[in-house]
């Protein structure tokens, strides 16, 4: 299924359009049916029965709007490298980036403790970030500035962990709807 999670659609809150939940096929289909929702996206993938034929959208939004709180994220080593977009917080080198002769895949990238653990720092979300190997390696347990490296942005906490996940799948066609 071009770029999507099989079996799964973007559902978007109504007017806002903010991403609420990542669904299934057939939840989506139900919910158009009843129009509830509409589609925004399609995933050019069709769900065939034996007298129809129904295109499988990608992304869908609510017809009305629902007011929901604010979730927390929960922190995971993948979520990191996802929100960061594997590019390291200090040289921002990303994937395909050449260090030293050697061409840099998305193994070779880590996560950082901005304030290292031996000093107290925790695995929070805005006290780590993507790190190539090399940058990794020089800072060792020190703060940034004591290794003479500056940081290129400050982390933050992003809004939904499941849709930091659902970046780092592939959803080319989610992008445009996720922020962080």
């Amino acid at each position: 299924m071009s770029g999507n999670i099989p079996g799964r659609v973007l559902l978007l809150n109504g007017q806002s359009w903010e991403p609420l939940s990542i669904i299934s096929i057939p939840r989506a289909i139900n919910l158009l049916l009843s129009e509830k929702a509409v589609v925004i996206e399609q995933s050019g993938e069709f769900l065939r029965t034996v007298c129809d034929r129904f295109p499988i959208p990608s992304v869908i939004a609510l017809r009305s709007y629902v007011n929901v709180p604010r979730r927390q994220a929960h922190w995971s080593r993948r979520g990191v490298l996802v929100r960061d977009s594997f590019t390291c917080i200090y040289c921002q080198a990303t994937p395909g980036t050449a260090i030293k002769g050697k061409v840099l895949t998305r193994s070779d990238f880590t996560v950082d403790h901005i304030i290292p653990r031996s000093r107290g720092g925790k695995d929070t979300w805005v006290n780590t970030a993507c790190a190539c190997y090399h940058c990794n390696h020089r800072k060792g347990d020190r703060l940034a500035h004591e290794a003479g490296m500056k940081m290129a942005w400050e982390p933050k906490t992003p809004r939904t962990s499941y849709l930091v996940v659902a970046i780092g799948s592939g959803m080319d066609t989610w992008r445009r709807y996720i922020e962080f």
